[in-house]
């Protein structure tokens, strides 16, 4: 059974940083993708970030510049590193494994920016 869990959110402050990271753990095989997304009550879950297996990335407007995926395939792990944060980043981020056996979540991680 394949678990992916998230961490590093919290509270931070306007123009402030964090990094969020998700582990997979089980039998996971042949990752095509990680995906960070994010959403708040009432509204569509929202792609942020997008890093293939072979290491292209793409980034939602709102985020360019500010945001980095990265990862590490050997731990099976992804990351999101959030620069310059804005109030408008408040969400709780989720954190997906596209796989070619199937397409998997984590539980979620808040994020609130905030002064």
């Amino acid at each position: 059974q394949v678990q992916l869990v998230e961490s590093g959110g919290g509270l931070v402050q306007p123009g402030g940083s964090l990094r969020l990271s998700c582990a997979a753990s089980g039998s996971i095989f042949a990752v095509r993708a990680m995906k960070w997304y994010r959403q708040n009550p009432g509204k569509e879950r929202e792609l942020v970030a997008h890093i293939a297996s072979g290491g292209s990335t793409d980034y939602a407007d709102s985020v360019k510049g500010r945001f980095t995926i990265s990862s590490d395939n050997a731990k099976n792990t992804v990351y999101l590193q959030m620069n310059s944060l804005k109030s408008e980043d408040t969400a709780v981020y989720f954190c997906n494994f596209y796989t070619a056996r199937g397409n998997y979540w984590g539980q979620g991680t808040q994020v609130t920016v905030s002064s």
